[in-house]
This record gives C-alpha cells, sequence and structure tokens, in this order.
C-alpha cells in the first residue's frame, strides 16, 4: 500500500518527483489549476485512507506503525487542505511555479538534460506551461470575484518577476541555459533540431505565457489588489488561517499561544544580546548596537563573490573535525555552495535545494549575493548559523539522510513537515559551539539574532494574519528587535504575508526538540548519549511533532 501510493502521488505530481530524482514523469506537467486535478487529488486521498484505515495497525511492527500514524496524519490533512481556497492566489513573490520553472528549465537544476530523450522530455513537459499559465490567470479571477485576493504590496512584487521572463532574444532566456551546456556525445543533427524547437519554444509559447501573466497582473488584477496586510481579511480567510497554522507547526497550538510564547522567546533573548554587548564594551543600547553590527566595515569584508563562497568554505573547514562528536550517521551525498541566480536573488533569502537520493546531485546551498562589498558575516546571510541551518548538519544531513535510508516506505524517504525540518535547522544554529564555532561574540549574537528572528515570527505572522498587525507595524517591530535592514525586514514580512503560518513552524520545532533533549539527558543521565539522540532523530525522517515525541520516547525507554 505504501509504495502504491508513492507511485500514485509521483504521477500526480511529475515535478515534485523530477526533484526527488524520480525521473519516470520528466516529460509530464498536469495542470494542477483546475478543478478536475483537485477533484482527483480528493478521491486519490480519500481512498487511500479508507484502506489505511481498514489496516489492523496492532499487527504491524514499530516501523510500520509510525508509517501508517505518519500516512494517516498527512492524508487527513490533505483533505482539509482542499476545503481551502488558496487556489484562487496560484502566485506569490516567494513561491510560484513561474519562479520554479525557471530552475527546473535553466538546465542548472533538478531536470536532467544529459541524454537527448531528457532534452525531448523538457519540451514536451514545457509545452503545457501556457495552458497552466491561462488557468492560474482564471483562478485569479475567480478570487478577484470572490475577494480572495493578494495584498498590493506582494502583486508589485510579483510582476518584475514574471517579467524577467520575457526577452525578445531566445539566447538571452533563462531556459536557453541546455543549448549552452550540450553534452559532447550529441550530434551535429540532434543540436540543431534541438536548438531551434528550444528557441521556437521559448519564443512562441514561454515568453507569450509569461507576458500574459504579467499584464494581467498589472492591469487587471492589481487594481483590485488589498490594501489589507492578512489572509484573514479575506472572506473565510480566518479558518484559513486556522487550517495553515496547525498544517505548518503539526501541532494543536493556537496563534494566540504561538505568539505569547514568540514574545517570551523575544524578551529572553534580547536579554542573551545585552549580556553580548556588555562582553565587547558597547557603551549605547541595543538599537546602537545593532545599527553598529550593520554598519562597521569589520563586518563587511568581503570584495567579490568568490570570496564570500570561500568564506562559507572556511565554515565548512572549521566544523568538520567536529562533527563525529555529534553524529554518527553521515550523508553519502556532497554539498556544494552557490549563488542565487540573479533573476531570484533579490527576494531570496539562503536556501538548501536537496540533492538526489543515490548522490549523483549533490545537496545545494545558495547564497543570495546581489552585492558582495555590503555582505554581513554578522547579520547577513554567510554567518555561522546560517551554515549551521541550511546547510551541515541542518537541512543538509537531515534531508539527505531521510532520503538515503532505504528501509524508509518512499512516501518517508521524501516526506516535507516543515515544523520538523525547519525545526531541526533552528536547532542546529544552537550546536555552534558544540562543533567548533561561536568562538567570536560577535558570531555568538550573530546566532542570537537568527533565534529571536524566529521568535520574532511567532510574534509578526500571528499579528498580521489575525488582523493585529499591518505591513507597515510588522516591519517596525522586527526593526526594534533585530539587527537588519529595512530592505531585507519588509522582504521578510511580505514572505510571511504570502505564506501564512509557514514562519511559525521554525520555533514550533526548534522548541519540541530541545524540549525532547532536555527530558532525556534528565531522564537518562549518564545513559543519554547525544549524538544516538541526534542519529534515532534522523533516522526516521520528518514527520509531524506528535508522531516524533511519540517514537523518541520510545527510543529513551529502550535507552533505560
Amino acid at each position: 500500500m505504501f509504495a502504491a501510493y508513492w507511485n500514485e502521488q509521483a504521477r500526480l505530481f511529475p515535478l515534485a518527483a523530477t526533484a526527488e530524482g524520480d525521473n519516470r514523469y520528466n516529460d509530464q506537467f498536469p495542470n494542477d489549476q483546475t478543478q478536475a486535478f483537485r477533484d482527483q487529488l480528493r478521491v486519490f486521498y480519500q481512498t487511500y485512507q479508507t484502506r489505511l484505515r481498514k489496516t489492523d495497525r496492532q499487527a504491524l511492527n514499530a516501523q510500520d506503525q509510525t508509517s501508517c500514524d505518519i500516512l494517516d496524519y498527512d492524508l487527513a490533512n490533505k483533505l482539509a487542505g482542499l476545503q481551502q481556497p488558496v487556489w484562487m492566489l496560484p502566485i506569490t513573490q516567494s513561491n510560484s511555479l513561474t519562479n520554479t520553472l525557471g530552475l527546473y528549465g535553466s538546465g542548472q537544476g533538478t531536470q536532467p538534460f544529459q541524454t537527448v530523450q531528457d532534452y525531448d522530455n523538457w519540451l514536451e513537459r514545457v509545452g503545457h506551461f501556457p495552458a497552466w499559465a491561462d488557468s492560474a490567470i482564471a483562478n485569479f479571477r475567480r478570487g478577484m470575484r470572490a475577494g480572495v485576493v493578494l495584498p498590493r504590496a506582494l502583486v508589485v512584487k510579483i510582476i518584475p518577476q514574471l517579467e524577467s521572463f520575457v526577452v525578445t532574444d531566445p539566447a538571452k532566456s533563462l531556459f536557453n541555459g541546455p543549448l549552452t551546456k550540450f553534452p559532447a556525445a550529441f550530434s551535429a543533427a540532434d543540436r540543431g533540431r534541438l536548438t531551434a524547437a528550444y528557441q521556437q519554444t521559448i519564443r512562441t509559447q514561454l515568453v507569450p505565457a509569461y507576458t500574459r501573466l504579467a499584464q494581467f497582473l498589472k492591469t487587471e488584477y492589481l487594481p483590485q489588489a488589498r490594501n489589507s496586510s492578512g489572509i484573514g481579511a479575506v472572506p473565510g480567510g480566518p479558518a484559513m488561517y486556522a487550517y495553515a497554522v496547525h498544517n505548518w507547526t503539526t501541532t494543536a497550538r493556537t496563534p494566540a499561544q504561538l505568539s505569547q510564547t514568540g514574545l517570551a522567546e523575544v524578551k529572553r533573548l534580547r536579554a542573551e544580546m545585552e549580556k553580548i554587548k556588555t562582553q565587547v564594551g558597547f557603551p549605547d543600547d541595543l538599537p546602537a548596537f545593532f545599527k553598529f553590527l550593520n554598519t562597521d566595515p569589520r563586518f563587511t569584508p568581503y570584495h567579490t563573490q568568490a570570496e564570500v563562497l570561500a568564506g562559507s568554505a572556511a565554515i565548512q573547514a572549521r566544523l568538520a573535525p567536529h562533527l563525529p562528536k555529534l553524529f554518527g550517521q553521515v550523508p553519502r551525498t556532497g554539498l556544494e555552495v552557490r549563488p542565487t541566480e540573479a533573476f531570484r536573488a533579490a527576494a531570496a533569502s539562503p536556501q538548501y535545494t536537496a540533492g538526489t537520493s543515490d548522490g549523483t546531485r549533490p545537496g545545494i546551498f545558495y547564497v543570495p549575493i546581489l552585492d558582495a562589498t555590503t555582505f554581513n558575516t554578522v547579520t547577513g546571510p554567510a554567518m555561522e548559523g546560517v551554515f549551521l541551518h541550511e546547510a551541515i548538519p541542518g537541512h543538509h544531513y537531515q534531508r539527505s539522510l531521510q532520503q538515503e535510508n532505504t528501509r524508509l516506505p518512499a512516501f518517508r524517504r521524501f516526506a516535507r513537515y516543515s515544523a520538523f525540518s525547519e525545526g531541526w535547522g533552528l536547532y542546529c544554529e544552537s550546536l555552534g559551539k558544540e562543533l567548533g564555532l561561536y568562538t567570536d561574540p560577535y558570531q555568538q549574537m550573530g546566532a542570537l539574532m537568527l533565534d529571536i528572528h524566529r521568535a520574532i515570527r511567532l510574534v509578526t505572522d500571528v499579528g498580521l494574519h489575525t488582523g493585529a498587525m499591518t505591513r507597515e507595524q510588522a516591519i517596525q517591530y522586527m526593526l526594534d528587535n533585530e539587527a537588519l535592514s529595512e530592505q531585507f525586514a519588509t522582504a521578510e514580512i511580505e514572505r510571511y504575508m504570502a505564506n501564512p503560518g509557514q514562519a511559525l513552524s521554525y520555533k514550533a520545532g526548534q522548541l519540541k526538540i530541545r524540549e525532547l533533549r532536555a527530558r532525556y539527558e534528565q531522564q537518562l543521565g549518564k545513559k543519554f548519549n547525544l549524538r544516538a539522540f541526534h542519529d534515532e532523530l534522523l533516522a526516521g525522517g520528518s514527520m509531524p511533532l506528535a508522531v516524533l515525541e511519540k517514537t523518541m520516547n520510545a527510543w529513551a525507554a529502550r535507552q533505560r
């Protein structure tokens, strides 16, 4: 049943299958913007939910019981999600297939371009994009009639992203990338045919589709976009947010409870920052210290993009000798650090993209570098804490070990629960001293700022989407409590506006992992082994936090 479920899911979501290294459907691109597709998903989920709940759970071994618990949670959650009208908001500035498609088709992403068939697969796949784009426009129009529309502040960010794909010369298109990297074995005839076909597709299908989307948003949608900031302001918005909170945190905690946790964490972390400020002898208050960290030249030592990337490599070299103390299991998949592509760097945060489960494609840590000379090593995306979170041992260890674990059913090897994965990444930031980092008080300050940033997310995400905060108030709250630029704070707040609830997952997961570690340290005493704790935590892959607690409690019982 697990295998059948996974195979059918891969067929329904072929782009995701490609990203996970499953190349069976590399030529397919179903139009997920249609009601027919949503109806198909509903039947699919209900069918497997019925089959699963007829299973005698007690007759299964512990691993299969955990798998059943995860799948049952997942199916119920997805069915609840289909009841939400989020399909009326098909594109945002931070989460859109229009941008993702560029990564697939650039020749630098997850879509393979090794054989002639690979090149033909992409032509077939991308040929379905115009129909997707037209359906997305139709869904936007449905949202306009229902009052379910995006905030104006987000729409103005989407339009230039779409326009960046509109070129008059196909050779200047991001989708031309594969033509510059033909494998040597390709014949002259294949090169000629593919070049002509790709350029025609760019000129006659892709550019017109992106043009239609951009023009629609600019002329028809933007005048009807809303001035409010949170999803709670649209019809049905409070229910949409309640679902989003549960979906992203995998807990039953209410928005009010999460906001209170955020306020308490902000207070705690500000006190820790005061200690660092005193330690380094800074005489003024925290806001002045934040300004100092953002403007003092010692924290912007780089001149070139290559130097920024070398800085990440140096962090990796410093922590590598300490990893065996905390981790017994090490992924086979390699890690590569790359600058974020120019077309999306302005709106991007540091980001990890998993490699393939067989290790043939490495995991990639993307670092947005707009201007190397302003790249701050304490308050910017080059700090040690960011590497711990996005790369090693954060997302790279978690995602790679999960995918490589063939003892798990496929649906678990590739599962993504943000509260687990982002909670793990944030927890890893706290391991800096144990991994030979944070030897400098300013890097310790950087780690505190990363932590408070996630605490602030609890306050601002809830504030935005319940109507307690406007976009401007949320930006100011962020600027008042951490050292970052107004540009970055604005991009962050607008990201939360575009993806309600996602920002809550980091702290929800981190606090649960810290709670479990403290509990077992107390229960087990000298029997507690931190390396074994980490290995067990990662062994089962990403899962809802309630299921994680159950499995880890069973592990602790075995240690006793």
